[in-house]
């Protein structure tokens, strides 16, 4: 067996830093853009007057990097080549992202929004494979360079990871659709132009089937963004939406009627992924800053990096980073070959596995750096807070173990029993 990366691969790495260096980098840099990366970052970019979102100039300098990127040919390189792409692989963008996520923070893969020289488009992926050929039109190209923007309401007050109970309802009436419901943690609607709402249209609470998604623009009348939830990282870009008698055409569906669910999960899958390789990618960071400090550390007359307390768990945490990056990578490679759903659970092995691991990752930094590790002139804060959320959203650590022992115990995937 031959675990060496591809020579091609490891070669677009070496061009990807280069590109970071000459044109990321610099912009990073210029002016005093470094507020938002050193310790005044979360103050920079929050909008606290404006109800907790993004300030202007902070995604005005994402869209900089955005169009540099996608001028290099960098920004769409995961995605097919009909809509500009390179056709990336499941496992070159899990290494990328991984390599990005070990390089620390800064502009070229900002943790906050997931922005990032090369781009994780989830939606991209749900309109090429579910959208008919009006909402490809309307949406994929805009979509790519931010003249549109989609958020995403799947979860409810009462509603997160037991979607099929969701309260969200949409009824026939006429030629139209007729939604009333609400929705938490809506993503995205500070600079939305649409939501992709799911909504209850047939069957039964608790069914997968008979929930749609819908494409809602949010100008449409009894549409209300009320508020952003504050969130343990800022700034946030989760709102409650009401829909109140939105009324929106049957072209309006996104996907196949009733099959809804199925939307959702290809945005599930599409992330799990890829946030498990960054995942281990930041949480290598921190381990390597750690040593790196540790060694440079004098107590007591002798460097830190002598300690078996600051050794020993250092030792756990590289370990685990080892065995991760294996079976991440292994996964990658296995969604380019084989569908989703007969490695599902491995797919959740790793997102819940390398979630878990970052964070512990970033607290152990925080300890061996002792009083500036809690402080915000060091970056492992800012890496526990963002990776700490995906311990929740997505699929909440325990929903995907729930998956896992589905799996193991033949009540769901390719060897359930009958």
């Amino acid at each position: 067996m031959d675990f060496a990366l591809p020579a091609e691969l490891t070669q677009r790495l070496a061009a990807l830093d280069d590109f970071i260096e000459t044109e990321i980098r610099p912009l990073e840099e210029q002016d005093d853009n470094a507020r938002f990366f050193d310790h005044r970052r979360e103050w920079a970019r929050t909008d606290f007057e404006g109800g907790g979102v993004p300030r202007h100039d902070w995604e005005e300098l994402l869209g900089e990097m955005f169009r540099r990127a996608d001028a290099a040919g960098w920004l769409r390189y995961g995605l097919p080549a009909e809509v500009g792409g390179s056709d990336g692989t499941n496992l070159d963008m899990a290494v990328i992202r991984e390599h990005l996520a070990h390089r620390g923070l800064g502009l070229h893969n900002d943790l906050q929004n997931e922005s990032s020289v090369v781009g994780n488009f989830p939606f991209v992926h749900m309109v090429l494979e579910y959208g008919t050929a009006e909402q490809r039109e309307e949406f994929l190209e805009p979509m790519l360079t931010r003249t549109a923007r989609v958020g995403f309401g799947l979860s409810e007050p009462d509603h997160g990871s037991d979607a099929t109970w969701m309260e969200t309802t949409a009824v026939r009436d006429g030629g139209d659709w007729v939604i009333n419901g609400t929705k938490r943690w809506n993503s995205g609607m500070h600079s939305a132009t649409h939501d992709v709402v799911f909504a209850r249209t047939s069957g039964t609470d608790g069914s997968a089937r008979g929930i749609t998604a819908f494409f809602v623009p949010v100008q449409a009348p009894g549409f209300s963004v009320d508020f952003h939830w504050w969130t343990l990282n800022m700034p946030t870009d989760h709102a409650e939406v009401t829909l109140r008698d939105v009324r929106v055409p049957d072209s309006a569906i996104f996907g196949e009627e009733g099959g809804g669910l199925a939307v959702a999960q290809t945005f599930v899958h599409e992330n799990r992924i890829r946030q498990a390789a960054s995942g281990v990618g930041a949480g290598q960071y921190c381990v390597d800053r750690s040593v790196a400090y540790a060694r440079g550390r004098r107590t007591f007359g002798e460097p830190l990096a002598t300690r078996q307390a600051i050794q020993w768990p250092l030792v756990e945490l590289q370990t685990e980073a080892e065995m991760l990056r294996g079976l991440v990578r292994k996964t990658a490679w296995e969604l380019d070959r084989v569908p989703h759903t007969e490695i599902s659970d491995r797919v959740s092995m790793c997102n819940y596995r390398a979630n878990r691991f970052v964070c512990d990752a970033a607290d152990r930094a925080m300890q061996v750096h002792g009083g500036l590790g809690y402080s915000r002139h060091t970056p492992f804060e800012h890496i526990y807070r963002h990776h700490r959320r995906y311990r929740i959203t997505e699929g909440a650590e325990e929903v995907q173990m729930r998956k896992v022992a589905a799996y193991l115990f033949g009540f769901a995937g390719p060897n359930k029993v009958r």
